[in-house]
């Protein structure tokens, strides 16, 4: 959601007689039924795997807390809230919107036949930015794709440390990931690079955007937090995967997405 926003107000920073409250009200509406399908179908398709694994046996489904029949009427609602709402823009968000769901999607399937899982993930969330971009200008521009390619590597390395925590489960039911494939220190050592990467592109946006005091600041904070995670999760200890992975990522995204959007509107 942080990262939509930033989209959405850099495109408004290229056009700013475009800025209309509905369109923003649109676009948290767009955020919302993609995160409620993606997850809804994610817990669906898992419902087995989850049921086997001591870590998820208390999620809706194997716990019984949710039928199959309302998850899936539940995917189906918000799939169709989505594409409504995307195409409240324009014509190529509502075309696209199909292909947004199917990425979205086919991520649940993807830890069943490739190491390369995480990566998926990145993409679904590497759409925000530049379909919150592409419903209010039509297009897309350099700035916003590198900032998508940020979030997609950024998505992809939490995602390889928060796997760690089932590694050997992975490994006993044929379940493909990179801790899995790699083991814990290799895993550690790829997650970095991608942190690594990700982090000099949102220097390299800064540098493109001509950035002030507050992106700087806020970039500053991101990457140290990013930095953090990787010191607190060791190959001998993963005890605080979840602190990194929700709270620590949480942080980073809103303080680094909040200093850019005031700036971008305190300079427009």
């Amino acid at each position: 959601m942080p990262f939509a926003f930033l989209g959405f107000s850099l495109a408004i920073l290229q056009e700013p007689d475009s800025f209309e409250w509905a369109s923003l009200v649109f676009v948290i509406l767009c955020m919302i039924f993609a995160r409620n399908t993606a997850m809804s179908f994610n817990r669906f398709c898992d419902r087995d795997i989850d049921k086997k694994n001591p870590r998820t046996t208390k999620r809706e489904i194997p716990s019984g807390k949710i039928s199959l029949k309302n998850s899936i009427i539940f995917t189906i609602i918000n799939a169709i809230l989505f594409i409504i709402c995307s195409g409240f823009f324009n014509k190529t968000t509502l075309f696209l919107s199909p292909v947004a769901l199917f990425i979205i999607l086919f991520y649940s399937y993807t830890k069943r036949f490739t190491f390369l899982s995480h990566f998926v993930l990145g993409i679904s969330l590497a759409i925000a930015p530049a379909g919150a971009y592409l419903a209010i200008t039509g297009h897309l521009d350099f700035a916003v794709i590198i900032l998508s390619v940020c979030v997609f590597l950024w998505t992809a390395g939490f995602d390889i440390l928060y796997s760690l925590q089932d590694e050997e489960f992975d490994k006993a039911n044929n379940l493909f990931s990179i801790p899995a494939r790699f083991g814990r220190v290799n895993s550690l050592v790829i997650s970095a690079l991608v942190h690594f990467i990700c982090s000099a592109g949102i220097i390299y946006i800064n540098i493109l955007l001509q950035a002030g005091y507050l992106m700087w600041t806020g970039t500053a904070i991101f990457i140290a937090l990013l930095i953090y995670q990787h010191l607190i999760i060791k190959k001998h200890d993963i005890s605080r995967i979840n602190l990194a992975f929700g709270t620590l990522n949480g942080i980073a995204s809103v303080i680094y997405a909040s200093l850019a959007i005031i700036e971008i509107f305190y300079t427009a």
